[in-house]
Formats: C-alpha cells, structure tokens, sequence
C-alpha cells in the first residue's frame, strides 16, 4: 500500500469511513447518501456537495471505483485499496474501545 495514501486516510473521517463501508455493495450517490443515514440513525446526512467531493477524490485516490454506469447515474464499489485501508482504520477504531476500558466511571 502506498504510504501517501495511507497516511492521508488513516485516521480516517467519518464521511470517509461511512462511504467506503456503504460501498461493500455497489450504490449510486443517493442510495450512498441513503444508507450512510441509515446506518447512523440519521446523525450524519451527507450533502450532495461533500459527497460527491469525497466520491471523486476516492476515485482518483483508487479506493473505489465506477462499475457500470446506469442511466447517467455513476455506480460506484470499493477496491481492494479501500477494503485494506477500512480494515485498518477499523482496528484502529477497536484498540480505540478497548483503551476506553482503563477509563473508570
């Protein structure tokens, strides 16, 4: 994996993490935008804007990528270079919990 790219998604955003995980099954923007809120419980609603920002700069970035084109509306799927930096950012995440346990209440 190419450390530049590591180094600009690792940590990862939320945008970033949630459109990637949306992305394990091919979606077009809406349904991204869709069940990205779903996921969350409504607590993050992505803008067209920050979507399609982020969509763009994943794919010249080669984390996703286009997989057939559908009526004028772009279907995207992750790569094996976003799968690889997801499973990353989600260890992260899980020491991230497991450090909270030396938390006392």
């Amino acid at each position: 994996m190419n450390s530049k790219i590591k180094k600009i998604y690792v940590p990862m955003t939320e945008t970033a993490f949630y459109i990637l995980l949306s992305l394990q099954s091919s979606r077009y923007g809406y349904l991204i935008m869709q069940h990205v809120e779903e996921l969350t419980n409504g607590r993050i609603k992505l803008g067209a804007g920050t979507l399609y920002g982020s969509l763009a700069k994943m794919q010249k970035d080669g984390l996703i990528e286009i997989v057939r084109i559908e009526d004028k509306r772009k279907i995207y799927q992750v790569t094996d270079l976003g799968n690889q930096l997801l499973r990353i950012e989600k260890e992260r995440i899980i020491e991230l919990y497991k450090n909270t346990e030396r938390i006392e209440d």
